[in-house]
């Protein structure tokens, strides 16, 4: 370079070097880009997990129920007429536990079911007869079943439904002495209605979740003879009955979150 530059005015010898040095400020970016590694591709994002309703499920619940129960004495029962006609009504509350079996499946939000019900209870509930002071009116709920379809709306794993179907309380009547707490009269009844019923259900694992559920059981009207401890006919009676049921459950669903969404 400086062998070429010797013996050249001096102001030619600034534009030559001028030029070198624009030309190697062009080039530079160049070399610097065929120095740089390759930069390697960002891993795959993950699939996110989605939470599946569909599967079979069995679980436990536990709760509180109230029955209304309504007596009325009917014919034939061998009383004046004037004592014919409605005995009141009484409350018959107490505790409820049992368990529940079902499948769902889901399409896209919305979510349908089928499950079957059974529980043990023990609600009881008293009232003096107003015609007959001297005696008392008891009612007492075993146990019930449901037999229910259920339509819900899912948000991812929040699950709000609604249900209705089918219903079977069994049922134990009895009207005693005030005085002595003899059994009077008795009656058994297994007896079928229809219920409905919501719900609200979180689930807090991949196969579990929890709930919250109110159902109400439209039992209708039922006349049946009581008998005394002897087997003697004791009176005819038709009796009306309802429950509420309020219950926290538990289920545990064969299945899992579903991979579809990235």
């Amino acid at each position: 370079m400086i062998g070429v530059l010797k013996g050249l005015p001096f102001h030619k010898i600034s534009s030559r070097v001028a030029a070198v040095m624009v030309v190697n400020a062009l080039c530079a970016p160049a070399f610097a880009a065929d120095l740089r590694l390759p930069v390697k591709a960002a891993p795959p994002i993950p699939p996110v997990p989605v939470f599946s309703w569909t599967g079979f499920y069995i679980g436990a619940n536990g709760g509180w129920g109230s029955s209304r129960n309504c007596w009325d004495l009917v014919p034939p029962t061998p009383v004046p007429p004037a004592l014919l006609g409605p005995e009141g009504c009484h409350d018959a509350t107490g505790a409820v536990a049992g368990g529940q079996i079902g499948y769902r499946w889901q399409e896209g939000a919305a979510v349908f079911g089928l499950e079957a019900q059974g529980n043990w209870a023990d609600l009881n509930g008293s009232k003096i007869s107003p015609p007959f002071p001297t005696t008392t009116n008891r009612s007492r709920i075993e146990g019930f079943g449901l037999f229910t379809g259920q339509i819900g709306w899912a948000v991812q794993n929040t699950l709000f439904y609604v249900k209705g179907g089918g219903a079977v309380t069994d049922s134990r009547f009895r009207y005693t002495d005030n005085a002595t707490g003899i059994v009077l009269g008795a009656a058994n009844d297994t007896r079928w209605g229809a219920t409905v019923g919501v719900g609200l259900e979180f689930g807090f694992a991949s196969n579990w979740s929890v709930a919250v559920e109110y159902d109400h059981l439209f039992m209708q009207d039922r006349t049946f003879d009581f008998t005394s401890p002897a087997g003697a006919y004791a009176g005819t009676i038709a009796i009306r009955q309802d429950v509420d049921l309020v219950t926290a459950r538990v289920n545990y669903r064969f299945g899992g979150p579903v991979v579809a969404k990235y």
